[in-house]
C-alpha cells in the first residue's frame, strides 16, 4: 500500500533532480577540507544566513550538539526552553558529552522566552553557580504548534545577550519555513544571532544533514568538535549536492505545504470527535486531539487509519501531530479528512 505519510516532514525522499546531482556529483575528502561539493553546500548555506562560514555535519542534532558546545565550556550553562527540542530529544547530549547544565525556562504559547524569564535566569557571578554562558532559541517551534519567532523578537534577545556578554544561539532545523510563513528572507531570522543550524533532511527534502553557521573563527572550533563527534564523513559530497538542490530549489516552495496544513485544519475541523490545537496552523503543521467523548486513545485510531493508507504521529495518549511536506498533494489532504470521517464515525 501507498501511505499518505504525515508523521512528519523527516520522511520526504530525494527529488529526481537531487538523486541526479547525487549521482553526478564531484567529491573528495572533507576532512582534508577537499570535497569541493561540501565546501560549495557550506558557502551556499553561510551565504543564506548571512554568516561567514558554514559545517556540513550529519543531523540537526549534531548541529546542535556541536552548536553549543562551540559556544560553551564544561560547567557552563545554556538557557533554553523546557519545550526546545535541544532539551527534549536530543538524548542530553550538551550534558553527557559536553558537561553543559541547562537552565529550561517555560516557553511561551508562540514558543519564544520571555525576556524577563531570561533576566532573571541569569547567574550572577558567584562561585556556587555554573556561569551563564548561551541563549537558545528555535525557530519554527515543534513542541508548540509549528509556529515561529519573528526577526524583531531575535533582534531583542541577541541585543539583551549582547549586552550581558551571552551568546545566542538558534535552532533553525525548520527556519525557511519561518520564512515563509512571515514573507521574509531566512537570513532576517538569523543576522542577530551567534549560530544557526538548519536542517536539509526536513521539508526541504534532502535525504541527510543540516548546516551549522556562523563567524570562521567558530566554525574552525565547531570542526574539531565535529571532528571529536565521528562527524568526518569524507566524500559526502554526494549528500552534499542534494542539499545544494534543496537549497537551490525547495525553499521558495515552503508555502505550499503551509496552505495545503490550512485545507487539512479546516477539514478535520469538521470531523466530530477531533479538536484542533490552533484554529490555523502557523506553518506546515497541524495539532490535534480527541474529543473527551471519544473513547478510543490516539494509538488505536492511528493503527486504525493505517488501514485506510494514512500515517499520523501520535504525540501523546489523546493527540497528534500531522506534517505536510513536498510529497503530500491536495489528494492525500482529501483522503486524510476521508480516513478520520470513516474512523471516528
Amino acid at each position: 500500500m501507498e501511505y499518505v505519510d504525515l508523521r512528519s516532514d523527516t520522511v520526504t525522499k530525494p527529488t529526481p533532480a537531487m538523486r541526479e546531482a547525487m549521482a553526478n556529483a564531484v567529491v573528495g575528502d572533507d576532512v582534508y577540507g577537499e570535497d569541493p561539493t561540501i565546501n560549495r553546500l557550506q558557502e551556499l548555506a553561510a551565504g543564506m544566513m548571512g554568516k561567514e562560514s558554514g559545517l556540513f555535519v550529519a543531523s540537526g542534532t549534531m548541529g546542535n550538539l556541536v552548536g553549543v558546545l562551540a559556544h560553551c565550556q564544561r560547567g557552563d550553562e545554556v538557557i533554553v526552553g523546557n519545550k526546545a527540542h535541544t532539551f527534549l530529544y536530543e538524548a542530553g547530549g550538551i550534558s553527557v558529552l559536553g558537561g553543559v547544565h541547562s537552565c529550561q525556562l517555560p516557553n511561551q504559547p508562540d514558543g519564544s522566552l520571555a525576556l524577563e524569564d531570561i533576566e532573571n535566569a541569569i547567574r550572577p557571578d558567584d562561585p556556587h553557580d555554573p556561569i551563564t554562558r548561551l541563549i537558545c532559541l528555535e525557530n519554527t517551534h515543534n513542541r508548540c504548534g509549528g509556529t515561529f519567532q519573528s526577526p524583531e523578537y531575535i533582534k531583542r534577545v541577541s541585543k539583551f545577550a549582547h549586552a550581558r556578554k551571552l551568546f545566542v544561539h538558534l535552532d533553525g532545523a525548520r527556519i525557511f519555513n519561518a520564512a515563509a510563513a512571515q514573507q521574509v528572507n531566512a537570513r532576517e531570522l538569523a543576522a542577530t544571532v551567534d549560530s544557526v543550524t538548519f536542517c536539509l533532511s526536513k521539508g526541504l527534502c534532502a535525504p541527510v544533514g543540516s548546516v551549522l553557521c556562523g563567524s570562521k573563527e567558530y566554525i574552525r572550533k565547531a570542526l574539531r568538535l565535529r571532528k571529536m563527534v565521528g562527524g568526518g564523513m569524507r566524500q559526502a559530497g554526494i549528500l552534499a549536492a542534494a542539499g545544494i538542490v534543496a537549497l537551490e530549489t525547495m525553499t521558495g516552495r515552503l508555502s505550499e505545504d503551509h496552505a495545503r496544513a490550512r485545507n487539512l485544519a479546516s477539514g478535520l475541523r469538521e470531523v466530530p470527535g477531533l479538536v484542533l490545537g490552533q484554529e490555523i496552523p502557523a506553518t506546515n503543521m497541524v495539532f490535534l486531539s480527541l474529543d473527551p467523548l471519544v473513547k478510543s486513545k490516539a494509538e488505536e485510531v492511528a493503527d486504525n487509519l493505517k488501514e485506510h493508507g494514512i500515517l499520523v504521529g501520535v504525540t501523546g495518549a489523546r493527540s497528534f501531530r500531522l506534517v505536510l511536506h513536498y510529497w503530500i498533494n491536495d489528494i492525500g489532504v482529501d483522503q486524510t479528512i476521508t480516513a478520520f470521517r470513516s474512523v471516528l464515525h
